[in-house]
């Protein structure tokens, strides 16, 4: 007899379906796994995220200290030539460094001192620097850069002020003969403050040590650092070691807390769910990360970028210094350039007039410190340029060329266009809506001289057919025909002013008098007044000069101001419902201005609506668009004028709207009709 190896207990599955159960709690296993490990890895990896970021943004604080610190370094080391050099004498020794101080904020003194260690001059009225008073640390530094005929940099030491200072010796040398020391003395207070930046001290605690760890000053604007993520830096200086060490203020990041009980939470929702939603969240994770990595490198991109050409020239006009970025706009390496006068490459042959006639100036010592002219690329494409030149000046003031930084406004000008043609279309747009409110009135208007004319035509056939020939009475005939040929002159001009007005056409300049622009507005304005038995006065000063403008842009806004202030009048007692349009000339501007106040009397502005009163897509009208105020200024803005709105002291609201006389060059230059 065989005896069986397995015996079946009773509910535990048999052998034949044991992979039954043991997938699902492998998967458990494994779903488990992954929720104590899956935040652990998170956790590690933030850590370490945080670490090279600290240690990028402590590489990059310490090659700005150094790279200022050079910055020092090479001016003072220049100062010491022109002083050995007998440019800086007396006061211009005084100007040179107070220069240098002002835009070096970390340096607090430079001194002077001779051969003999003996002080010449300093930049302050402080205590005079002695060579018996230094400290051992600063002697040695002193006697080591005379030695070595290098400058040199000595181990900070407390000064009596009771703040830590770093001396640079710069020895002077005429040859071989020792002609003393400049002595740059820097505060490392000032170091921190001055060269790390403000964002970079409000996550870390910045700390300035020598070789033996020692701490020589500290700048903890964010508070103390945890001492979790921390990263030290020597900073490269010649005859001392201090080391740049930042310790973050954050901390190390923390676990979700009862993440076994929300396990089991999910695991009871269902293990596919919770993988899923898991997966989900990781890819959400692995995005912000790679979002914020390409926002990063974007940053730099665009902090490294410079897309302004600048451009050097001589007395005579010869290129000296051009940039990549003219290379690159203009379209030829910097060989092709410097050193030629002209005609340049660049030079359009279309304004190779206007180029000389400029050119010209230069030489003369007359420069235009702004403008705007046409250059064209190497493969002759025309781009617009701005253009900015002032005189290039040497250390002693005396001028040795020109330079000029050149922009490519191509792009702007485009824009330009865009948003003309849109103001355009907004426009067209309003007097379309502006002719649709007043349609109904439109065709009340147009049935009166209609009816006159049919009524009149009637009147003379029946003459005609009751009479004879002979016996028609030619005076009532004639009257009756004028008549009626008056009232079709009265209903096509009313079709030709609105055909005018809805009429889609590119803005046009043209001589424009006032007087007659508010007479041939007046049948428009009408139409509406009638409808609210609104009285409309007109008052336009005599001799009135005239304006260049667009006749239908300008009947445009004065035909929104006047809708305004018909439909302000509607509450108010039929007395007060008078509309008074005035055009005079404003003698207290500046430049000549004609001012055309538009004044109702009705309920007028609150001064919560007035604040937003220009501001696009804001109407108090539940049908308006709120574009009508916006377009009238610009409109009146583009003409070169202004417009404004005020008070009534008798009740409603006055808008009043500037355009500049046209000057009698603009009249000359206009062709001849």
């Amino acid at each position: 007899m065989r005896v069986p190896l397995f015996f079946p207990l009773p509910g535990f599955p048999s052998r034949k379906h044991a992979w039954r159960w043991l997938l699902p709690v492998f998967l458990l296993l494994l779903f488990v796994f992954a929720l104590l490990w899956l935040p652990w890895q998170a956790q590690h990896m933030e850590s370490t995220e945080r670490q090279e970021q600290l240690i990028a943004d402590t590489l990059w604080v310490e090659q700005t200290v150094r790279f200022q610190l050079g910055r020092n370094e090479e001016s003072l080391r220049l100062v010491a030539s022109d002083m050995l050099a007998g440019y800086l004498e007396g006061r211009k020794w005084n100007d040179r460094l107070d220069a240098l101080l002002r835009n070096s904020r970390e340096l607090a003194r430079v001194t002077w001192l001779d051969a003999d260690g003996k002080q010449v001059n300093a930049t302050d009225d402080g205590t005079e620097l002695k060579l018996a008073e230094l400290p051992p640390a600063s002697r040695q530094a002193l006697d080591k850069a005379r030695a070595t005929r290098t400058p040199m940099y000595s181990q900070p030491v407390r000064s009596a002020s009771g703040g830590m200072t770093l001396d640079y010796y710069v020895p002077l040398l005429r040859g071989s003969e020792y002609r003393g020391t400049l002595v740059a003395t820097y505060s490392t207070a000032s170091i921190l403050d001055q060269l790390v930046p403000w964002w970079f001290a409000q996550d870390n605690e910045i700390l300035l040590t020598d070789s033996d760890d020692t701490v020589l000053d500290r700048r903890a604007s964010g508070g103390p650092g945890r001492g979790v993520y921390t990263h030290t830096r020597a900073l490269d200086l010649p005859g001392v070691a201090l080391n740049l060490r930042t310790n973050s203020i954050k901390s190390a990041p923390r676990l979700l807390p009862n993440l076994l009980v929300g396990s089991v939470i999910v695991l009871s929702l269902g293990l596919l769910w919770s993988l899923a939603a898991l997966w989900r969240d990781i890819n959400r994770r692995l995005a912000a990360e790679d979002a914020l990595r390409q926002q990063v490198s974007f940053r730099a991109a665009m902090e490294n970028s410079l897309v302004t050409g600048l451009r050097a020239r001589d007395l005579e006009g010869r290129v000296t210094y051009v940039n990549p970025a003219f290379c690159q706009m203009v379209g030829l390496p910097a060989s092709d350039i410097i050193g030629r006068l002209p005609p340049m490459p660049y030079w359009a042959p279309e304004a190779m007039n206007e180029y000389q006639d400029r050119f010209s100036r230069v030489l003369a010592g007359s420069v235009t410190p702004r403008f705007e002219t046409v250059f064209q690329r190497a493969d002759g494409e025309r781009f617009p340029v701005l253009v900015f030149e002032a005189p290039l000046l040497d250390d002693a003031g005396n001028q040795t060329g020109w330079m000029g930084s050149i922009l490519d406004v191509s792009d702007l000008r485009r824009a330009e266009n865009i948003n003309r043609q849109q103001q355009e279309k907004l426009q067209a747009s309003a007097r379309l809506a502006s002719m649709g409110e007043i349609a109904s009135t439109l065709a009340h208007e147009l049935n009166q001289p209609l009816a006159a004319i049919s009524s009149y035509a009637t009147g003379a056939l029946n003459m005609l057919e009751r009479s004879p020939a002979s016996g028609v009475d030619h005076g009532m005939l004639k009257s009756a025909l004028e008549k009626a040929s008056a009232q079709a002159q009265r209903a096509g001009q009313i079709i030709r002013s609105v055909h005018a007005f809805v009429r889609k056409r590119d803005p046009a300049r043209v001589p424009i008098d006032v007087g007659q622009l508010l007479d041939g507005l007046l049948p428009l304005v009408e139409l509406q007044a009638r409808q609210f038995f609104v009285a409309i006065q007109i008052n336009s000063a005599p001799g009135l000069p005239r304006v260049l403008g667009d006749g239908v842009m300008l009947e445009q806004v004065l035909l929104n101001l006047t809708r305004n202030a018909i439909e302000s009048m509607q509450t108010v007692q039929p007395a007060r419902r008078i509309l008074r349009i005035h055009a005079a000339l404003d003698r207290s501007a500046a430049t000549p201005m004609i001012a055309i106040s538009v004044i109702d009397q009705g309920h007028g502005i609150p001064d919560e609506v007035a604040e937003r009163l220009f501001s696009p897509f804001f109407s108090t009208k539940s049908e308006g668009m709120g574009m009508g105020l916006n377009i009238c200024r610009t409109v009146v803005e583009f003409h070169g004028g202004t417009l404004s709105h005020s008070h009534n002291p008798q009740g409603g609201t006055v808008f009043r709207f500037t355009l500049p006389v046209m000057t009698r060059a603009a009249d000359a230059a206009l062709p001849a009709p």
